[in-house]
């Protein structure tokens, strides 16, 4: 079967509103943020009459993505005039939702792309790049090509596909590389939410810097319900405080946990975050003596904007499915 691919890109979400006056430009979590990024409003005031346009909108210089973390420096300011030429921006877009009145989202993404294709883009605000993938060998060159231009991945559409907004399915499949993976020692407990209300599930984790332990990310996916079990079980025993959801134990579990990117973050005492971490696995093998240290946080950090890639795993079959 012929499958849609596009680069995964590693930004903001946005959904573009224009109504022949007004434009905004919305995030994931429907924050407005048209402010933020003043050099595409041309470009998306001159895209067509009324439309809705989904895309991302990245840091991008010399026909590379720059890191996540340094886009986010742009949200961050109420006036960005001065980030503008040293955090450049460019806006991605990648479905239709609507156009003069009517709405795409029931017609298939193969329409949607074709008449997206027809709106008059310019430099900023351009069309996502996307090619047509029968083969498994295909995608493994197109993830290494996505990956080189600085970005995370791919996402594979089924061109028949409907826009379903808010919904996971197979219909879209993401495909990416973790960046690298730390062994942690975990420092906090607390209650999940849901089914998961009654047990532990939510864990803080930290790394070493030289005698003391920083924190650097929380997690709470990637063990099963078994190991979510006993480990509640082994926190309750071992908590040194106990601060009603959250239990702060002795750090005496080792996690190897995966992540996409390192940010800058002060909600942490290390002073960086993990983005998207998740939990491969517990290591029973290791000490909190051996797990990784802030110093190595840094040198990822600093050279994940080199080498977006961590290993070089090969993509297959399966991803197909």
């Amino acid at each position: 079967a012929s499958l849609f691919v596009e680069d995964k890109y590693d930004g903001i979400r946005a959904q573009v509103h224009y109504d022949g006056t007004r434009l905004a430009i919305y995030s994931r979590t429907l924050d407005e943020i048209t402010p933020s990024f003043p050099e595409l409003h041309g470009e998306l005031r001159a895209l067509g009459a009324r439309y809705i346009l989904d895309g991302e909108i990245i840091a991008w210089k010399d026909g590379k993505a720059i890191p996540f973390s340094v886009l986010q420096q742009r949200l961050r300011r109420k006036d960005p005039t001065d980030l503008m030429a040293s955090v450049p921006v460019v806006m991605f877009g990648f479905d239709l939702l609507l156009l003069d009145g009517d709405i795409w989202m029931d017609r298939s993404l193969e329409e949607r792309r074709e008449r997206l294709q027809s709106l008059r883009f310019g430099r900023a605000v351009q069309p996502a790049w996307w090619t047509v993938a029968t083969e498994p060998q295909q995608l493994a060159t197109r993830f290494r090509e996505a990956r080189d231009r600085g970005n995370e991945g791919l996402v594979i559409k089924r061109p028949e596909s409907r826009y379903q907004p808010g919904k996971r399915g197979r219909q879209w499949v993401k495909l990416k590389e973790e960046l690298a993976t730390l062994d942690v020692a975990v420092v906090a407990a607390e209650h999940g939410h849901g089914k998961r209300a009654n047990v532990l599930s939510d864990v803080t984790f930290a790394v070493r810097n030289g005698d003391r332990l920083v924190t650097i990310g929380k997690a709470y996916s990637g063990l099963t319900d078994v190991e979510i079990s006993d480990l509640t079980e082994w926190f309750r025993q071992h908590t040194i405080a106990d601060r009603g959801r959250v239990k702060l134990v002795e750090p005496k579990i080792v996690l190897e946990v995966a992540f996409d990117a390192v940010t800058r973050s002060d909600r942490h005492q290390s002073g960086y975050a993990l983005r998207f971490p998740r939990i491969k696995r517990v290591r029973d093998d290791k000490t909190v003596e051996e797990i990784n240290t802030l110093e190595d946080v840094q040198r990822i950090f600093e050279h994940q904007g080199q080498s977006r890639g961590g290993s070089s795993r090969a993509v297959t079959g399966r991803h197909l499915a």
